[in-house]
């Protein structure tokens, strides 16, 4: 009885959870005896990780972009004033 009390309990709540997804990733925790929670808390460090590899790439091209101007105006210093004035980064000369 306590089993079929239980089972209409859960069937009672079943509307109320009918839009919740859990991922897949989840119930293989749960299979291999891990504790479930471990999966949210690996998906942060694994955000975390990406976020400052993205963070790096970002930084550098900045830094790349700075030096081809750098290099492009020693180069092409007209050629260049006209891309900052366009960009309006620098006023024409």
């Amino acid at each position: 009885n306590f089993m079929v009390t239980g089972l209409q309990d859960i069937d009672k709540c079943r509307q109320q959870l009918h839009d919740i997804s859990v991922p897949l990733e989840v119930f293989e925790y749960i299979d291999q005896g891990r504790n479930p929670q471990l999966y949210t808390k690996e998906c942060l460090e694994r955000a975390l990780a990406k976020n400052e590899q993205v963070k790096g790439k970002i930084d550098t091209m900045k830094k790349f972009k700075s030096l081809l101007i750098q290099e492009l105006t020693k180069v092409f210093p007209e050629d260049m004033a006209k891309y900052k004035a366009i960009r309006g980064e620098d006023p024409p000369p």
